[in-house]
């Protein structure tokens, strides 16, 4: 499965050099000129090769390499620390390391980040891909037969395996319950509208919406998927001609935006305003009020994927599976529901 790598004897050859000149460039020394230096660089990339820092002191201990990449879009979102962690438990355990990088959201960083992992010598790789991600990005790593697991966002056409919440469903149980504590108007907001999972929860949202007999024309407001960008579309929500008086949120970082955007305005979560987001991140029992969210277990997610992928590495192949996991709506203050049953029963 795996194909024949690219040596320095075919770079030397294909660049014109002897085989010291090219190992001098990969060492950065300052003994080659700036002209060979660079076609060398130009024929390396042309035949795709790949430096494995590690190669040499592996062939030495008769080793493995018993690294793990692991790459997310947005670090700063403590979802994905918490899905690290999930990771690390399962790929500690079995006696490989991670490395862990953030991309910012970059397509740049995240294909320098990938390619400085593979100089390394990974084994596997889990990776959220950074928006606007080609399949094509993977498909070097597919033809040396290095497994891939990705996690979070789905990448079509991709041929690697991948670990997802049921996005459309637990959007779905969000905006049922806000409809059944009586809410009519429910806005969508947050998330990149260029990403699957944004796709996957606006579709859940309108399924939701549709099941419900509501209207969504004009509630669905994108904004960065941030605790900043839940303030900013909660700015834009409000002052709408038909206010809403609910909103289902991206995920959780965005719901915390949103609390704090309305309490800027005088308004409280839970009260004035109900408020549901998408992850379930350890903050959101802690937060005031406790917020309401769907629940996907990220470190389970992590475990999962970096099961997934051990899986794959100890038999030797990289055959694509596809994982969907199941989600449950979390009911606490944030939404009002608390409130509702008080009303009800006269309290």
């Amino acid at each position: 499965m795996t194909k024949a790598r690219v040596t320095v004897i075919d770079i030397a050859k294909a660049a014109g050099v002897s085989k010291s000149t090219v190992s001098l460039v990969l060492q950065g020394s300052s003994l080659v000129n700036e002209g060979t230096r660079a076609k060398v660089n130009t024929v390396m990339r042309e035949l795709g090769y790949v430096y494995n820092r590690g190669a040499a002191n592996l062939r030495q201990a008769g080793a493995k390499s018993r690294i793990i990449g692991v790459v997310v879009n947005d670090l700063t979102n403590s979802f994905f620390a918490e899905l690290a962690v999930g990771v690390d438990m399962v790929v500690q355990s079995a006696g490989f390391v991670q490395f862990l990088s953030n991309t910012s959201e970059s397509i740049d960083r995240q294909r320098e980040v990938v390619a400085s992992m593979r100089e390394h010598g990974i084994s596997g790789l889990i990776v959220s891909p950074a928006r606007a991600t080609d399949a094509a990005d993977f498909k070097p790593l597919v033809a040396a037969g290095i497994p891939v697991v990705v996690v979070v966002r789905n990448l079509p056409g991709a041929k690697v395996s991948s670990v997802v919440s049921d996005n459309r469903a637990g959007m779905m149980s969000a905006v049922k319950h806000l409809a059944e504590l009586g809410h009519k108007r429910i806005a969508f907001l947050g998330g990149f509208p260029d990403t699957a999972v944004f796709d996957d929860r606006v579709a859940g949202y309108r399924n939701g919406m549709e099941a419900a007999g509501l209207d969504y024309q004009d509630l669905v407001i994108s904004s960065a998927p941030s605790r900043a960008g839940g303030v900013e579309a909660i700015g834009k929500a409000i002052v709408l001609a038909d206010k809403p008086t609910a909103a289902v949120c991206f995920n959780d970082a965005v719901a915390f935006g949103v609390c704090d955007g309305l309490r800027a305005r005088r308004l409280e979560p839970g009260s004035d305003f109900a408020v549901v987001g998408f992850d379930d991140v350890i903050e959101a029992q802690a937060a005031v009020p406790a917020l309401t969210t769907v629940s996907v277990d990220p470190q389970g997610i992590g475990r999962r994927g970096a099961q997934l992928l051990l899986k794959q590495i100890n038999a030797g192949k990289a055959e694509a599976e596809t994982v969907t996991t199941a989600v449950r709506l979390v009911v606490r203050e944030s939404c009002g529901a608390r409130k509702s049953v008080e009303i009800e029963k006269g309290l």
